[in-house]
């Protein structure tokens, strides 16, 4: 049987490796100069392969569609993402938040080892080569081809589509793939960008401050709809780093969400000192202004804060920075307690698709069979990977993603 895969991103090459294995004669076509882009930048370029959660935690970290993975994810799961890499002598290590890396801190070496499996079963990868049209018989209702945009046109029984989502395009994912879905029929639900930096209103001048250890809480209006704990970063237009991202994809799904961004009704509250209780930080502060009882407001926070973050938490103190720590009524001090443990970003908007980690939206999960991933739709055809209407979390989960629906439709 000749198997067309289109799209060499981690969720393609696994297909064709898959459909390969089984005896089929593999076609893999990727519009880029070599396959595995993406995958070569993911995890900052060190390559966060999967979670080494419990495989059941896994939904509860894919907010967009998860039950739609139940069957996938237990086809292939993490353990066996883990086991397979290690048998083409990739090791890997498990960090912090049970992310799982390779022990060469490189995404290269998975990027390799997954070229070096499309060569053992001689999968012919046709490298910039850019899909126009799938083609269908429209008596059978069945695949029989794609046309490449150079007019060159490939016969086969099945295609998998894994041209991925809308995120990165330098990396050749730039939302093609929902083009020739839609053509054949799918629903797409709108692409937006997910695990994406947020701008601010306000204009802090905390660029490049990065923050461990703090706490989040996402408001729309009063109502808490996301806690987390972890590491971000202050940039030049707003707040970024994992909490924040993750953060994203739910503040993503809120209802009307543009019209509340404009009403200023999405807040983050940063909670700079979570190990201390209100009344255990103001004790603490209280030590601190005793330790420098002589000293101005202004020199007196320097083993509270980063250097950086003393002026604007100043300022927004109201406390004059001139004012001796002696004077400092207790009023202001619970005010600073308050403000140490409820910073306030308001959010403006999202920062522009491109530069989300991830794609929500895409073909719609209705029309695809969970068990096989295979359209409902157009016989012979398969997706896999971003370019589905799912996406997770930080922390290795849509890798995970790209693996399993991969494997589930390679095989």
């Amino acid at each position: 049987m000749q198997v067309v895969v289109i799209g060499g991103g981690p969720a393609g090459m696994m297909a064709a490796i898959q459909a390969s294995k089984n005896g089929n004669n593999v076609i893999l076509l990727e519009r880029m100069r070599t396959p595995g882009r993406k995958l070569s930048i993911t995890g900052k370029g060190r390559g966060n392969l999967t979670n080494n959660v419990d495989i059941s935690e896994f939904i509860k970290n894919v907010p967009g569609n998860g039950k739609f993975l139940y069957s996938a994810f237990n086809r292939f799961t993490n353990k066996d993402l883990i086991a397979y890499f290690n048998s083409l002598g990739v090791e890997t290590k498990v960090e912090r938040g049970e992310r799982v890396f390779p022990v060469s801190d490189t995404a290269m070496s998975f990027v390799n080892a997954l070229k070096k499996e499309l060569q053992k079963y001689n999968v012919s990868v046709k490298v910039n080569s850019q899909v126009k049209k799938i083609l269908v018989d429209s008596s059978l209702n069945k695949v029989i081809g794609v046309l490449l945009e150079s007019g060159e046109s490939i016969n086969c029984d099945k295609i998998v589509l894994a041209t991925g989502g809308k995120s990165y395009s330098a990396t050749g994912s730039d939302g093609a793939g929902y083009k020739l879905a839609k053509e054949l029929g799918h629903t797409i639900v709108e692409p937006k960008g997910s695990l994406i930096p947020l701008e601010t209103y306000e204009k802090y001048d905390l660029q490049g401050l990065s923050l461990k250890n703090v706490a989040i809480k996402v408001y729309d209006d009063k109502k808490v709809i996301y806690e987390d704990f972890g590491e971000m970063l202050f940039t030049h237009f707003g707040v970024s780093g994992p909490i924040i991202l993750s953060a994203s994809a739910h503040v993503l799904r809120i209802k009307n969400i543009e019209e509340k961004l404009k009403n200023k009704s999405i807040i983050i509250r940063i909670d700079l000192k979570p190990a201390l209780n209100f009344e255990k930080l103001s004790q603490r502060i209280q030590r601190d202004f005793e330790k420098y009882t002589k000293k101005q407001f202004k020199n007196s926070l320097s083993d509270l804060l980063p250097s950086k973050m003393i002026p604007e938490i100043i300022k927004l103190s109201k406390i004059n920075p001139e004012k001796r720590v002696d004077e400092i009524t207790k009023e202001e001090r619970e005010q600073l307690v308050k403000l140490l443990k409820e910073f306030t970003v308001t959010i403006k908007k999202f920062r522009p698709i491109d530069e989300a980690i991830i794609t929500a939206g895409g073909v719609s999960v209705k029309e695809i069979n969970p068990q096989t991933m295979e359209s409902k739709i157009v016989k012979g055809l398969f997706f896999a990977g971003e370019i589905i209407d799912v996406d997770a979390y930080t922390g290795g989960f849509n890798l995970q993603i790209a693996f399993s629906t991969g494997y589930v439709a390679g095989q």
